[in-house]
């Protein structure tokens, strides 16, 4: 059995981009565990908090609820669940799952797979980050669930999948004229720029393109937090913050806070901005909350 290739097809609901990363975060949670403890149960009221924390910080803004993994991961062949009745979910209802004590781990060939190929683990974890989640967010997402993953399970997966543009770096900070569009960053070592990257505003994952109309330059601050849905991109090319991002320090405020509002700095004349299409994505996939009103010089 293919295990990469099940994995690869995870059964989500979709709608015209539309982010539902339930089912990966589940198992990467479990993958975590499984990392931990191979024979370990996740009981679903031991565990309910933990998953609601990882859908709260890395889903989309609408409110959701981690008994929909629990519960459906099962018709994908690599999740099974038991009660105090016996085996099979009691459905995708909160209260069935604590009331009926439903326990959930890693199907049984998955289980065994895992042992007899100990890089399994690892390459079913880096498929599911490339799959659903920018490169910025791979490594705390690790750390959130518990996963170690070795330097040489980052290697290229044989799997059908879109390449990359290597191009699009160097267009994207052609473009930007190497300076953070949030704040002007423009850091150089010699004629090396430093601490500078290009964010895809629909992300890769989700059909964004390797193009400029979809990409920013932007400082290794600002990459995450954008990628992180503290700050966005709105109407005019005004720089979104998010009314949940709470800073109380100078440092806070002078490069988080003070930016909504502002203008982004380029494209350069002659290059695309950023594609409606795209902005608005971002603002309804990635972007939290309200954003907060312009700040005042």
């Amino acid at each position: 059995m293919d295990w990469l290739e099940r994995i690869a097809k995870l059964r989500q609901w979709t709608r015209s981009g539309t982010r539902a990363p339930h089912k990966p975060l589940l198992l990467l949670y479990a993958l975590g565990r499984f990392q931990e403890d191979a024979d370990g149960d996740l009981q679903y009221t031991a565990v309910e908090q933990d998953l609601q924390r990882l859908l709260t910080e890395y889903g989309p803004p609408n409110k959701t609820t981690p008994a929909y993994p629990f519960h459906h991961l099962v018709s994908d062949g690599v999740w099974e669940v038991r009660t105090d009745r016996g085996p099979g979910s009691p459905g995708s209802g909160v209260r069935d799952l604590r009331e009926t004590g439903a326990t959930g781990r890693l199907a049984p060939d998955l289980r065994a797979a895992l042992r007899r190929e100990p890089q399994l683990l690892g390459r079913i974890a880096r498929l599911l980050l490339d799959l659903h989640f920018p490169p910025s967010l791979h490594s705390e997402l690790c750390e959130a669930v518990g996963l170690e993953l070795e330097p040489a399970e980052t290697e290229q997966l044989s799997t059908a999948r879109r390449r990359r543009d290597p191009r699009m770096r160097e267009l994207v900070l052609t473009a930007y004229e190497y300076r953070c569009a949030f704040c002007g960053y423009d850091g150089r070592i010699g004629a090396v720029p430093v601490g500078l990257e290009t964010a895809h505003v629909r992300w890769w994952a989700f059909g964004g393109p390797d193009d400029i109309e979809n990409g920013l330059c932007l400082c290794s601050l600002h990459h995450k937090l954008f990628d992180k849905g503290v700050l966005g991109v709105g109407d005019g090319h005004r720089i979104l913050v998010s009314q949940r991002f709470v800073g109380h320090s100078a440092a806070a405020r002078a490069h988080v806070i003070a930016l909504a509002g502002r203008p982004l700095v380029g494209p350069q004349p002659g290059a695309r901005p950023v594609a409606a299409a795209h902005r608005d994505w971002h603002t309804r996939q990635v972007f939290h909350g309200e954003p907060r009103p312009a700040t005042t010089a």
